[in-house]
């Protein structure tokens, strides 16, 4: 079987390293240069036990997506993948307010039954969330969650797209086309033409200009994300994730001695790539009043990223109706590097028809 799969973030690559693995698949995956590349942008949370969004089916496949890591990362190390950018540091859930901590512990301790991949499980009363993350405010309470992680999605989709071609797959840089004939797609790209026997569009907030076309629309609009990182002279590989619990804003340490600072979410953007003084003073304001302690350190950059938004903040993915061959993964939104690599393994084995273990309705693409 030949398959094609547009767009290398961490959805696309993660689709294109599975089929990779399987034997007797040809496997193409092709990727544009394009600012504002979500996975680029981002810096990944993956702690979906805490989140705010009160929906049994994204929670089920933002929980599947978690549980998912362990496996991939594994696989990425045997093939001498280690540098991925995944680390399973923890992670801090914090409020002035102690009863806010207490409330969330039982929620989280109920889902631990179902997902034991949570891990320890602990109240840290103030000043104590300090000897986890050393500049937060001496205020703070927090919900220490020893099974999250963290996640470059630069380092993550870099590894999965070498991974793939050391499983012989092939990977083109440049601009995909559809040309419809009939009730399949043709991919052109670089004046060939391949047919193929299925085609992943994986192309985040572009997968609409990349459908037209072929005379299909999905309901995505790109939602503009500033993202501030700071360098620190100290070790913060080992940091916990900090997620406050009277904001969407969250911070997140790396191996390298950096600290990103997350994010606006800026609806209506469009495709607008540029750094605002809003925008950046906003994350500052909201990353400094939980950690003052980071007020002296450089600002290293800020990466602008464009998350592709379903209506419902849901995946759209599944097959193209009225297209045999056209199999749709994207609208992840602020989930995307949490779920990414999960729904882009889906995206793989509905192309090969495999068995899949979500019910896939409520993620219709075309809803």
């Amino acid at each position: 079987m030949k398959i094609v799969v547009i767009g290398a973030g961490v959805v696309g690559a993660c689709a294109a390293y599975y089929l990779s693995e399987k034997e007797n698949h040809e496997v193409i995956l092709i990727d544009e240069a394009f600012d504002g590349k979500a996975t680029l942008a981002g810096a990944g949370i993956i702690c979906p036990w805490i989140s705010r969004v009160d929906d049994p089916d994204w929670f089920a496949i933002s929980s599947r997506g978690a549980q998912y890591y362990p496996e991939l990362i594994q696989s990425l190390e045997e093939l001498g993948e280690t540098n991925t950018g995944y680390g399973q540091t923890g992670a801090l859930a914090t409020s002035t307010d102690i009863n806010v901590i207490h409330e969330l512990k039982e929620r989280v301790e109920k889902k631990k039954e179902e997902f034991p991949i949570i891990g320890e499980i602990k109240v840290l009363e103030a000043p104590q969330a300090k000897t986890y993350f050393p500049p937060l405010s001496e205020d703070l309470h927090a919900l220490y969650i020893s099974g999250s992680a963290r996640l470059d999605g630069r380092l993550l989709a870099e590894s999965l797209v070498r991974a793939v071609k050391k499983n012989k797959g092939r990977v083109i840089e440049g601009k995909a086309a559809l040309k419809k004939e009939g009730s399949k797609v043709v991919v052109s790209i670089k004046e060939e033409d391949i047919k193929a026997d299925q085609v992943i569009v994986a192309a985040g907030s572009w997968t609409n200009e990349l459908l037209e076309p072929a005379g299909v629309s999905i309901h995505q609009e790109p939602q503009r994300g500033q993202i501030v990182h700071l360098s620190v002279d100290e070790d913060t590989s080992k940091w916990p994730v900090v997620l406050p619990q009277e904001s969407s804003h969250y911070i997140v340490s790396f191996d390298d001695n950096r600290i990103a600072f997350g994010a606006t979410r800026e609806d209506g953007s469009g495709f607008d790539y540029r750094i605002t003084a809003g925008g950046v003073q906003e994350v500052l304001n909201e990353g400094l009043h939980v950690a003052p302690g980071l007020a002296n350190n450089n600002l290293k950059e800020i990466r602008i990223g464009f998350r592709p938004m379903s209506p419902d903040i849901k995946p759209l993915l599944g097959k193209v109706p009225e297209l045999d061959n056209v199999i749709i993964a994207t609208g992840l939104g602020a989930s995307g590097l949490t779920m990414g690599p999960y729904v882009g393994s889906l995206a793989a084995k509905i192309a090969l028809g495999e068995e899949i273990e979500v019910d896939l309705k409520a993620f219709n693409p075309m809803r």
